[in-house]
C-alpha cells in the first residue's frame, strides 16, 4: 500500500489576503480554488509544484467567519529553502512578517527562521541542501 502527503489545510479569515501573502511573498502559485455555495465555504489550492507530486497547501473560508482561535495545538508548516538569510531578506522586502530571525537552531547548526502569515499561522524557513 503506497500513502502521502496531500495537503495540509489552514482556515483563514481573508482568502483575497492569504492568497496574496503565499504567492506573493512565499512564492507558492495558486493550482485551483472552488466554490461551494450550498456549504458557504471555499477552498484554495497553493503549492509550489503540482498536486500529482507534490504536498500542497488547503486554504479554507467558511464565509463570513473573519478570524480563529489558533489554539495551543498548532505548531508550524516547514518550507525548505537553499538560504535562509537570502529567504528572510526577500520575505521582509515583500511585506512578510519574520518573528524569529534567520540563525542557527539551539543544539543544532541548523539553519531557520519563522515567518508569520496573515492569521497568524506560523511558516519555518529551514535550509534544505535538497534544494541547492
Amino acid at each position: 500500500m503506497t500513502m502521502r502527503i496531500l495537503h495540509t489545510m489552514l482556515r483563514v479569515g481573508d482568502l483575497e489576503r492569504s492568497k496574496s501573502f503565499y504567492t506573493r511573498i512565499l512564492g507558492m502559485r495558486l493550482l485551483r480554488e472552488h466554490q461551494f455555495p450550498e456549504g458557504k465555504f471555499t477552498l484554495a489550492f497553493l503549492g509550489y509544484g503540482d498536486e500529482a507530486e507534490n504536498t500542497v497547501l488547503e486554504l479554507t473560508y467558511n464565509w463570513g467567519k473573519d478570524s480563529y482561535n489558533l489554539g495551543d495545538a498548532y505548531g508550524h508548516v516547514a518550507i525548505g529553502v537553499d538560504d535562509v538569510y537570502a529567504a528572510c531578506e526577500r520575505i521582509r522586502a515583500a511585506g512578510g512578517k519574520i518573528v524569529r530571525e534567520a540563525g542557527p537552531m539551539k543544539g543544532s547548526g541548523r539553519v531557520l527562521a519563522f515567518v508569520e502569515d496573515p492569521d497568524g499561522y506560523k511558516i519555518e524557513l529551514l535550509e534544505d541542501s535538497r534544494n541547492s
